[in-house]
């Protein structure tokens, strides 16, 4: 199985560079390199409705992280 080639890892502090959300920096937490995404910490909050569960006993609405195009980071320090 190949591995696809990413300019930033999993970790590293980025900042966007275009887009909604040009300017905001953070923690990257996961990397999706087929789709070409990654998920940085707080840059892109998205509201979540979720059914009851064993985690979510309440159900409701919650906060996640939405992805940013790999593109659109650039790895800082």
């Amino acid at each position: 199985m190949s591995r696809i080639k990413t300019h930033v890892n999993k970790g590293d502090q980025v900042q966007v560079i275009a887009g909604n959300h040009k300017g905001k920096t953070g923690q990257v937490t996961s990397i999706n390199a087929v789709k070409g995404q990654v998920i940085v910490d707080g840059v892109r909050p998205l509201k979540k409705a979720v059914k009851r569960s064993e985690k979510h006993p309440d159900g409701g609405i919650i906060n996640i992280d939405g992805p940013v195009h790999i593109s659109n980071v650039k790895k800082l320090g």
